[in-house]
């Protein structure tokens, strides 16, 4: 097997101010939330192991798998509420920058359902799953149990 960059080795100082950056943003909503907007981001960046890690955590935190499954495709599914939905509207604006930036009629649902401190703190979780998926897909990591080990 070929050796694996593991970030945190490589520039420990830096990742413990990224995880603790990671666990507020993470603690700063509602989990099941969360959880919903880290699988989204994962999905449109194509992240297999963040996909795979946050499905898991997502279910042992009570999540359906209804629910789950349909997240590909969460604009047509029923069982997202108004809050999920434009929290899940603004994960996808602002995943897909590079796509043009329409993103107006998700920041007027973000404003109809988040307080201006958690439209702050859901986008600082968004930003900080992407920049987890940049880290996990660029250096090829797929974490089981825990630890980085190289992707296929």
């Amino acid at each position: 097997m070929t050796s694996v960059t593991d970030p945190f080795a490589a520039a420990p100082a830096l990742m413990k101010q990224w995880m603790s950056l990671s666990l507020a943003t993470q603690d700063s909503l509602e989990p099941s939330l969360i959880e919903l907007v880290k699988i989204r981001s994962s999905i449109l960046n194509g992240c297999a192991s963040c996909i795979n890690m946050h499905t898991a955590e997502a279910r042992e935190k009570g999540e359906s798998e209804q629910r789950l499954y349909l997240l590909a495709a969460w604009r047509e599914a029923p069982v997202y509420t108004d809050r999920e939905r434009a929290a899940l509207a603004w994960t996808d604006a602002l995943t897909r920058l590079s796509q043009g930036h329409a993103h107006e009629p998700a920041r007027e649902a973000l404003e109809a359902h988040f307080t201006p401190e958690e439209q702050v703190k859901l986008t600082l979780m968004i930003n900080v799953i992407n920049g987890w998926n940049r880290l996990v897909v660029g250096f090829g990591l797929w974490y089981e149990g825990g630890k980085a080990v190289k992707a296929a």
